[in-house]
């Protein structure tokens, strides 16, 4: 029987209420215990009080960090998803680029729709006569008449100096005929602002996903971070009692050094952890259009939101939306626009104009000629032009509805796969979360066998490894879980 003894006053300070020893030694401790004298026994028993006391603690904060992440620094804003998409939709560069290609499909359509008004085309020519112009008018060329006789009544000649010189030409004409070409023409160029606010749509969806994405692996980085340091911490003050219980032949020397490796490779992977987080950081404040040293810290999303369960509402909705399947249908619009344009030019061209002429410096030269009337152009005979243009717009046709179909299947296939990769990090999320409450309980049983000399430290030590696998695992399905959301959203066209 196990002899019992009190400890003195100085020892009662390091006995706490709890002990432990290594089953290795349990032989020789109990050989021990019959020859030492009470006060040795109390420092054998405090010592691997001790042991199990920091193992306790170290459960505990491997507790407390599963539970959530500390709170984030008060020296930098935190910066929610949201609030992370709405200032990359704001202040991207890309999104920028993309808008003004918008801005200048609609100043284009503007212009073109000038081209239905009367246009006004005036050609001066100025200049300095080399030589004089000269001619000469016959006797009689304008008549001869009884009672006044030829007109001119002899040869005159005519002459302009060399001077100064202006021919003036001006034009106003308005197209009648041809404004129905000029009208496809027109629907043509609405079709393809039409097509360009989807490509600002599209690009604002990929920004969106590339937020999202970039933020959840922020927070998947600094939640791996705050595992990280928190186990250096508790490896750590192992290490400063394991140094002390080697001393006293408590410990092995070689669970020491095992300890020293696990805190040495802690401190590596935290370094690796930070150096991965800054550069996160740096892409995610390139991708919100500001300055890449920005400070910040993200909110960790602990709540998981509900799933998708209707696919055939999220097909529907997809198909609706999607901005790929929006250009498809914009495409087949112009492939037929181009096909009633290829028709068109059986029309002929006809329009109303206003003609003026005026040359100036001139002598014997009407100085200003006028005319109205109708403008007509038409080519009657082409070889067969027009309709090998018309059958090759009709095929453009078929091509851009094969095309529509083929965009909508592939949005379906999309669709389907990110909502099964969803429900799956859905699932992964419990598994991961199964996992690890099972790997703290079992680190709670090893540590209460370590206090009842049925375990070793090595035996503590594994186990908290493999707490801390969990813990990572865990931290990895949330955030694939949260990716997988924003892939979702992003097949089915949402922002």
């Amino acid at each position: 029987m196990q002899q019992q003894c009190t400890p003195t006053p100085e020892s009662a300070t390091r006995v706490l209420p709890c002990g432990a020893r290594l089953d290795g030694f349990k032989t020789r401790r109990r050989a021990e215990r019959r020859d030492h004298s009470c006060g040795s026994a109390a420092r054998v028993q405090g010592a691997s009080a001790l042991v199990l006391t920091a193992l306790c603690l170290l459960s505990c904060c491997t507790t407390l960090e599963a539970t959530g992440p500390a709170e984030p620094s008060s020296s930098a804003d935190v910066l929610t998803a949201d609030q992370a998409v709405q200032i990359a939709i704001a202040n991207n560069r890309n999104l920028k680029i993309v808008s003004l290609s918008l801005d200048s499909s609609k100043e284009k359509l503007e212009a073109e729709k000038t081209r239905r008004l009367p246009s006004f085309n005036t050609y001066v020519f100025a200049s300095q006569l080399l030589q004089p112009i000269s001619f000469t008018v016959p006797a009689g060329q304008f008549g001869t008449y009884p009672t006044i006789g030829p007109i001119p009544a002899t040869t005159t000649p005519i002459s302009t100096p060399s001077q100064p010189t202006a021919y003036i030409f001006a034009t106003a004409s308005q197209p009648l005929l041809t404004l129905y070409k000029i009208n496809l023409h027109i629907h043509g160029q609405e079709l393809s602002v039409a097509q360009a606010a989807q490509k600002v749509r599209e690009e604002r969806i990929s920004i969106v996903d590339d937020v999202r994405q970039a933020y959840y692996a922020i927070v998947e980085i600094q939640n791996a971070i705050e595992a990280t340091d928190a186990s250096i911490k508790q490896y750590e003050e192992l290490d400063r009692i394991s140094i002390h219980y080697v001393a006293e032949k408590v410990v092995l020397k070689s669970e020491g050094l095992e300890v020293k490796t696990k805190l040495a490779q802690q401190q590596y992977q935290l370094l690796q952890y930070q150096d991965k987080l800054a550069t996160a950081k740096e892409a995610l404040n390139n991708l919100l259009g500001r300055d890449i040293n920005t400070s910040f810290q993200v909110a960790n999303p602990t709540e998981l939101t509900l799933v998708e369960e209707d696919l055939a509402g999220a097909q529907a909705l997809a198909l609706s939306q999607d901005p790929k399947v929006k250009e498809a249908e914009i495409t087949v619009k112009q492939a037929d626009n181009a096909r009633r344009m290829a028709k068109s030019q059986y029309l002929p061209d006809l329009g109303a104009s206003f003609h003026y002429l005026s040359p100036f410096g001139v002598n014997f030269v009407p100085t200003n000629v006028m005319g109205l009337g109708f403008e007509f152009n038409w080519e009657p005979f082409e070889w067969g032009r027009r309709k090998h243009e018309v059958n090759e717009s009709t095929i453009a046709v078929e091509q851009s509805k094969l095309s529509l179909d083929d965009t909508k299947a592939q949005i379906l296939i999309n669709v389907d796969q990110h909502y099964r990769e969803l429900h799956e990090a859905r699932a992964a999320v419990n598994v991961a979360s199964a996992a690890q409450e099972s790997s703290r309980e079992k680190l709670r049983e090893v540590t209460y066998k370590f206090e009842q000399q049925t375990a070793l430290l090595r035996d503590v030590l594994q186990q908290q490894s493999a707490v801390e696998g969990a813990n990572a695992d865990y931290n990895e399905a949330m955030a694939k879980f949260w990716t997988a959301k924003a892939n979702f959203q992003k097949a089915i066209g949402e922002e």
